[in-house]
């Protein structure tokens, strides 16, 4: 039997007094801590409906310019997380830090790219990238010329005048990309955002993605429900549990970069998805009972 050793490592378990959150291995101190999660917990108290409690114990670290993937059964506290780590929500417990700092609300070194796209239909595809540089008070010059290389950088050269509803869902998600580019986060946040694309347009926009980040440095935080697509991008999976979500196992990809298509077809590559399903399908056996 090969090695599985050779193509990942999980570290998963409980935490021990002075010990590192998830190996003994202490991989998480070894790398520069970026963004830090401690204890996280966040209950949402709807009007005349029972309480829910999205986020319990949560605790979570991510190095700087590293590309990290959470994985979780649905209603888990994914997006949640996002949120609270963008500064739109506001824990109820523990804590959470960027370079150090608490957060305490939404700040220009983190931006968010959402499934549903949120370009405005009004605006071109030039508008709608230079409109955080706008609401910032950049001057026009400045805004056309940094939104006009983004616009270059994720491949949609000449169609800066062209609206939303003239391009394809691709498309809106590169400008989507590129939007939250312009104002030059430290932090991209990503929800879901090739979820409603087509199998091969979703492929297509993994691999960009991955040679914009690789070219625009950022953390990358990236939310999604397909096993391949987070062991194809990241270069660690968080694998939360079901509600209230907490940390199960952090799984590491050792796997070269850069990452083509092909890679996809290796042992090694199946080898980790095998192992993220087999530690998300014990969550998903004991959230609906299926296969219990």
């Amino acid at each position: 039997m090969r090695d599985r050793n050779l193509s990942l490592r999980v570290q998963s378990g409980p935490r021990k007094p002075g010990a590192c959150n998830f190996s003994k291995t202490c991989y998480l101190r070894a790398m520069a801590s970026y963004i830090q999660a401690q204890n996280l917990a966040l209950t949402f108290r709807p009007k005349n409906r029972d309480p829910v409690t999205a986020l319990q114990g949560l605790d979570l670290e991510v190095g700087k310019g590293e590309f990290l993937s959470l994985v979780g059964p649905s209603g888990c506290g994914k997006s949640t997380f996002l949120n609270v780590l963008l500064g739109l929500l506001k824990p109820d417990g523990g804590d959470i830090r960027l370079d150090g700092k608490k957060i305490t609300g939404p700040g220009q070194e983190r931006a968010m790219v959402f499934q549903e796209f949120g370009l405005l239909p009004w605006r071109t595809v030039l508008a709608n990238v230079e409109l955080g540089l706008e609401l910032k008070g950049v001057p026009a010059s400045m805004r056309h010329q940094r939104s006009s290389e983004l616009i270059k950088l994720v491949g949609l050269n000449g169609f800066e005048h062209h609206y939303p509803h003239e391009l394809s869902g691709g498309m809106k998600q590169r400008v989507g990309l590129a939007r939250a580019l312009a104002t030059d986060p430290d932090v991209l946040l990503m929800d879901e955002p090739f979820a409603a694309l087509d199998a091969q347009t979703r492929d297509l926009m993994q691999l960009e993605l991955l040679q914009i980040w690789d070219r625009a440095k950022k953390t990358v935080l990236f939310v999604t429900h397909s096993i391949e697509e987070a062991a194809y991008l990241s270069d660690r999976v968080i694998v939360l549990t079901a509600r209230p979500g907490r940390t199960k196992s952090v799984i590491k990809i050792n796997l070269p970069r850069p990452r083509d298509y092909e890679m996809r077809l290796t042992a090694d590559f199946n080898d980790i998805k095998a192992t993220i399903w087999n530690t998300l399908k014990e969550e998903l056996i004991a959230r609906t009972g299926y296969g219990a």
